[in-house]
C-alpha cells in the first residue's frame, strides 16, 4: 500500500514538472525512466506474484508475451495443417468460398496422404459430367406421423443461439438461410424476432432450460410451445438431449452475455450466469421421451419433431430404439453430434475428452436404427467440425442424410478464429454481446457471404459425387471411404464400420459388437439394466 501511494504522488509531481517544461525532451525521458522505478518499488513489494516480487518490471514481460502468443502462433508460426480447431487450410476455403474468389490451390496436396488416419473418396472410371449434377440436392425430412414434411438441404446452419451469437451475427445467418433455401438452427437460447425478421426456415432447438417455452418453475409451457411453434418458418422441431462439445453438462450463458434482451426472451434474470440443467423435467425414460415427441408433434401442428444428442453410453440409444418399436413412435430425425463439436463455452474437461466422435457415433446411430428396421422412418443428421465438402461426403457416406455446420458458417460470418468466444469481445462481432463490437458486423454484406458458402460448398460435394459415378448424395454409402490404418494396411468404412442386417436386432442374428449394449438397454430407463438393478436393490435395502 505504502509503494502504491509513493507511486501515485510520484507520478502526480513528475507529470506537473513535465508538463511545466514540455519544451524539453531530457525532462521526458527523466520521467519516464522515473516511472518505470516506481513501478518496479512497486512490484518489488507486492506480494501477490512471485516473479513479479523476484524480477520486479522484468517480469511483466512475460504477461505481454503470453498475451501476444495467440496471435504471434496464428499468424507467424501455424502452418497450413496445424492449426486448431480449425486448421489455416480448411478456414481459407471457407472464406474464399464466402467471398467468391478464387479457391484452387497450387503444387499438389499438402497433406501426409502415408499418414495413419489420412481418409480419401474412391472416384470411379463412370465419372458423370457436373453440368448433370443437381445443384440443390434435397432431402425430405417426414416419418409416418408427420402430416407437414419439411424438404431440407444437404448442408444447414447448425445450432447456434442468440446470446451466444450476437444480433447481428443470427440477422446474417438468417437472411443468408432465407436466400440459399437451407434451414436455420436456433439453438437452445430460444426462438427471437432476429430468426424471425428476415424469413428464413428455423429449426427451433427446445434444450433442458426451454428457453422460449418456459414456465415459471423452469420446466415446458405447452401454451408458449404452440404459439411458437405453429408460426410459418419454423419448420421443425428439435428436442437437445446433449451436444457434442459439453455433453451431460447443460448449456452456459456467462452473465455478461445475458443481457436484460436475452434474459426476457429466455426468462431468465438478466446479468446472471445461466446454466442449463443437464436433463429434462418433461421426461426421464425413453417412453417418456417418446411421449413428448408425440406431444411437441401434435402442438406444432404435426410437422417434424426430432431429437439431437452427444451419444454416450451405447445402451442408452437402444433403449431408445426398443422404445421406438415397443410404442410405434419414431422422431422424424435424430441430429447426431460429435465429441469435436463447437461451442461458445465449456469447461475444458467436457470439450477435450466427453462423448463419441462424429463417426463412430454417426455409424453407431445408423446401425441401430437399421438393426431394428427404423431406419426408413428416420432421418439422421450429422453435425461435428464440418466445413469442407469432402467431410459432407464422409458423414452422409457414413449414414447421415445431411449435414449441419456452426464453425463453417461462422467463419463465412467472417470469424477469425480469436478464440475469444467466452469472453465477450470477439473482434468480429460475431460470438458477443458488446454492442461496440457487434455493430461492426455488417449484415447486408455477411448474409451474402453465408449464402455463397453454403452454394459453393454443395456445388463442390456435388463434383466430388459426380466423380464417383453418382448422381444423389443418398448413393453414397461406406464402400465409398478409405482410410489408412497403418503404413501396412488401408480399410473402407464397411470395413472398419461393418453394416448390419435391416431387423437384426430383433432376431438371434445379432452381431457380437452389439449384444452387451443390447442386453444392458431397458425401454424404461436410459439407464444400462446392470446399474439400475443396483439402485432398485439398495432402495430396497433402505
Amino acid at each position: 500500500m505504502r509503494a502504491t501511494i509513493l507511486l501515485c504522488v510520484s507520478l502526480f509531481a513528475l507529470t506537473n514538472v513535465a508538463v511545466a517544461s514540455m519544451w524539453s525532451p531530457v525532462w521526458w525521458v527523466l520521467v519516464l525512466s522515473l516511472l518505470l522505478l516506481g513501478l518496479a518499488v512497486h512490484d518489488a513489494f507486492q506480494t501477490k506474484h512471485a516473479i513479479l516480487r523476484n524480477f520486479p518490471l522484468i517480469g511483466r514481460a512475460r504477461w505481454s508475451i503470453e498475451s501476444l502468443r495467440p496471435y504471434i502462433q496464428q499468424y507467424i508460426i501455424e502452418t497450413e495443417t496445424s492449426g486448431a480447431p480449425i486448421s489455416r487450410m480448411f478456414r481459407a476455403i471457407v472464406y474464399q468460398r464466402a467471398k467468391d474468389s478464387r479457391e484452387t490451390v497450387p503444387f499438389g496436396t499438402q497433406l501426409d496422404t502415408y499418414k495413419d488416419g489420412y481418409e480419401w473418396i474412391g472416384h470411379s472410371l463412370s465419372a458423370r459430367e457436373v453440368d448433370d449434377m443437381d445443384e440443390d440436392p434435397r432431402v425430405v425430412i417426414g416419418g409416418p406421423d408427420c402430416k407437414k414434411p419439411y424438404s431440407a438441404s444437404v448442408l444447414n446452419i447448425s445450432a447456434m443461439s442468440f446470446g451466444s451469437l450476437s444480433k447481428n451475427a443470427i440477422l446474417a445467418l438468417n437472411r443468408g438461410a432465407a436466400k440459399g433455401g437451407f434451414f436455420h438452427n436456433t439453438g437452445e437460447g430460444g426462438l427471437t424476432p432476429y430468426h424471425l425478421e428476415n424469413g428464413g426456415d428455423i429449426v427451433w432447438q427446445i434444450g433442458t432450460g426451454y428457453f422460449g417455452c418456459r414456465s415459471n418453475d423452469g420446466g415446458f409451457d405447452q401454451k408458449q410451445f404452440q404459439e411458437k411453434a405453429t408460426l410459418d418458418s419454423v419448420k421443425m422441431i428439435e428436442i437437445k438431449l446433449s451436444q457434442g462439445a459439453k455433453p451431460g453438462h447443460g448449456g452456459i450463458l456467462p452473465a455478461y452475455k445475458n443481457t436484460p434482451e436475452i434474459a426476457a426472451i429466455r426468462g431468465v434474470e438478466a446479468g446472471t450466469q445461466v446454466d442449463s440443467p443437464p436433463r429434462h423435467k418433461a421426461f426421464s425414460t425413453p417412453l417418456e421421451m417418446l411421449d413428448f415427441i408425440q406431444e411437441l408433434r401434435e402442438l406444432s401442428g404435426y410437422k417434424p419433431v426430432g431429437i439431437k444428442l452427444a451419444l454416450g453410453r451405447k445402451s442408452e440409444f437402444v433403449a431408445m430404439c426398443k422404445a421406438m418399436v415397443e410404442k410405434q413412435i419414431t422422431p422424424d430425425f435424430i441430429t447426431v453430434d460429435g465429441g469435436e463439436g463447437g461451442t461458445g463455452a465449456a469447461p475444458l474437461e467436457y470439450t477435450n475428452s466427453i462423448g463419441f466422435p462424429l463417426r463412430e457415433a454417426l455409424a453407431f446411430v445408423d446401425d441401430c436404427l437399421t438393426g431394428y428396421a427404423l431406419r426408413d422412418k428416420v432421418k439422421i443428421i450429422a453435425s461435428g467440425k464440418i466445413i469442407t465438402a469432402f467431410q459432407l461426403a464422409k458423414n452422409i457416406s457414413l449414414g447421415a442424410d445431411i449435414c449441419n455446420s456452426a464453425r463453417g458458417m461462422m467463419l463465412a460470418l467472417g470469424c477469425v478464429q480469436s478464440l475469444s468466444c467466452n469472453t465477450n469481445k470477439c473482434p468480429t462481432g460475431v460470438a458477443t454481446q458488446d454492442q461496440r463490437l457487434a455493430k461492426g458486423l455488417n449484415v447486408e454484406d455477411k448474409y451474402e457471404r453465408v449464402y455463397r458458402f453454403h452454394k459453393k460448398t454443395v456445388l463442390a460435394l456435388m463434383d466430388i459425387l459426380s466423380s464417383t459415378g453418382h448422381v444423389k448424395t443418398s448413393e453414397l454409402n461406406r464402400t465409398h471411404i478409405f482410410r489408412r490404418i497403418n503404413q501396412c494396411s488401408i480399410a473402407r468404412y464397411d470395413e472398419i464400420f461393418p453394416l448390419v442386417k435391416t431387423g437384426s436386432f430383433m432376431t438371434d442374428d445379432i452381431p457380437d459388437r452389439f449384444k452387451l449394449h443390447i442386453q444392458e438397454a431397458n425401454s424404461n430407463s436410459f439407464m444400462p439394466c446392470s446399474q439400475l438393478a443396483e439402485i432398485e436393490k439398495e432402495t430396497k435395502a433402505v
